[in-house]
Parts: C-alpha cells; sequence; structure tokens
C-alpha cells in the first residue's frame, strides 16, 4: 500500500525517532508498504518519520543511481544490488574527506541542495529478521545512508546548509507547508493554523 509522504513543517520530521523491537506489530507489512511507497515516488532511500512514524527505521534501495554513465562498472554493479533494510541504527563514525554532492528529499520536494558529508560511514543496525550488523560504507551508498540515518535522529538535510543557502529557499519551504507544492507522489501537509 503506497502512504503519503510527511511534507517538510510537520514536527514528526524533527523529532529523535524511539527504537523498537521483535515485538513492533506487522513490521514486515510495514517494510512492504515503505519499499512501495519509496518507489512510487522513486526515491532512493525512505525514513519511517517519512511516514508520521517517529521509529528508528529507514530503508535504502541504490539502483536508481547505477544509471549514471560516469561511475565505473564496479560502482554501478554495487548500486544496482544494494538494498538494505535499517533497524535501531546507530553511526559509530563518519570517516574520510567530506565531499559536496546534490542532495533532494521525499519531504522536501522540488529542492535540491548540495551538501557535504563524510565519504565513510561505520554503522551498526538490526536488519528486517532482527539480525545484528556492523558495516562500512563508502561513497553513494554511505551517502544515502546518513541522509536516511539524519530522518531518524530528527535532522533534515536543509538543516545542514549555510544561513545564506537557508535564507534563499525560506520561501519555498514555507511553500512545502502550505501544500504548494508540485509533487508526483501522495503527500501529508501539516495543518496550517488559519489566522482570525
Amino acid at each position: 500500500m503506497i502512504l503519503p509522504i510527511v511534507a517538510y513543517g510537520d514536527p514528526v520530521l524533527k523529532k529523535k525517532a524511539k527504537e523498537i523491537d521483535t515485538a513492533y506489530p506487522q513490521l514486515n507489512e510495514l517494510l512492504a508498504n515503505m519499499f512501495e511507497t519509496m518507489y512510487a515516488a522513486h526515491g532512493v532511500g525512505l525514513a519511517a518519520p517519512q511516514i508520521g512514524l517517529p521509529i528508528r527505521l529507514f530503508l535504502v534501495d541504490t539502483a536508481p543511481f547505477a544509471e549514471d554513465e560516469e561511475l565505473s562498472e564496479d560502482d554501478r554493479e554495487q548500486l544496482k544490488n544494494f538494498k538494505q533494510v535499517f533497524i535501531n541504527a546507530t553511526i559509530i563514525e563518519e570517516t574520510g574527506n567530506e565531499w559536496s554532492f546534490t542532495e533532494g528529499c521525499l519531504s522536501i520536494p522540488d529542492i535540491r541542495e548540495d551538501v557535504f558529508r563524510n565519504e565513510t560511514v561505520k554503522i551498526t543496525y538490526f536488519d528486517e529478521n532482527f539480525v545484528k550488523h556492523t558495516e562500512v560504507y563508502e561513497g553513494l551508498i554511505a551517502r544515502v545512508i546518513q541522509h536516511e540515518y539524519d530522518h531518524i535522529e530528527g535532522i533534515l538535510f536543509t538543516d545542514k546548509l549555510s544561513s545564506l543557502k537557508k535564507r534563499l529557499i525560506k520561501g519555498k519551504l514555507t511553500n512545502i507547508t502550505k501544500g504548494k507544492v508540485n509533487a508526483d507522489y501522495r503527500m501529508r501537509f501539516p495543518s496550517v493554523k488559519k489566522r482570525r
């Protein structure tokens, strides 16, 4: 089932999410719905807060990046085959040089900006079967993981922009909170209080 994606301005996107355990109800159904929602919106990652759930859960499928002809054959192959569920993730360390890449977010449609992130990330997490993993990821995979991890920490990519960039996009962000945006997928907008 395709779920509506929560838009910028909803308080759930700014909350630090809570851990879940094996007793979390209908987890497999939730994961299937999240993948379906992400694919319908042409995303490469989706975090539970983006569908209104303040839990430490996100998923990633970097296959769309594998179509970039500028990448090496090895990189394309790695991206094409990377699909993972992350439950109760904790980033242990971020290392390597910071590099810039243009990021967007399904909760913040029509805004894309350059964001600096470290090139390597070491992360511990549970998969969909609650098997614990500690892995090191690099490049675009690391970047997508860092972006989605930020969501469960209550951080948006726009929080990482310079104050000048933030001022330049302020009007667009305000419009998103009011539902004045063109997204080709279902969204849920924060309620706008009417002035008396």
